[in-house]
C-alpha cells in the first residue's frame, strides 16, 4: 500500500559533489541548489502527458538556473590568505 502525498516532502540530494533540495508536492516537484529558492519546477501533469513532457522538461531546464557557480574561495579561505600575506 502506498501513502498519499498530501503536503510537501523535502529531501537533500548530492549530485556531482553539490547539494540540492528536492521538494515533492501534490502538484509536482522542484529541484534547486541547497539554500536557493529558485530551481527546476516540473508539474506532474506535464511529466506524464507524453511528448509534451519532453518539451516541458527541456524548457524548464533551460530556464532554471540550478547549476552551481564555479568554485569561489570561501570567506574563511580569503581570511586565511590575507593573514598569510600579512605575515610575509
Amino acid at each position: 500500500m502506498t501513502t498519499r502525498l498530501d503536503g510537501q516532502l523535502k529531501r537533500e540530494l548530492m549530485i556531482e559533489r553539490e547539494l540540492y533540495t528536492l521538494t515533492l508536492s501534490p502538484e509536482g516537484f522542484t529541484l534547486a541548489l541547497k539554500g536557493r529558492r529558485k530551481g527546476l519546477d516540473v508539474v506532474w501533469a506535464d511529466l506524464v502527458s507524453g511528448e509534451a513532457a519532453l518539451a516541458t522538461a527541456l524548457n524548464a531546464s533551460l530556464k532554471a538556473n540550478i547549476r552551481p557557480n564555479p568554485a569561489k574561495p570561501s570567506s574563511k579561505d580569503v581570511a586565511k590568505l590575507s593573514r598569510r600575506s600579512k605575515r610575509r
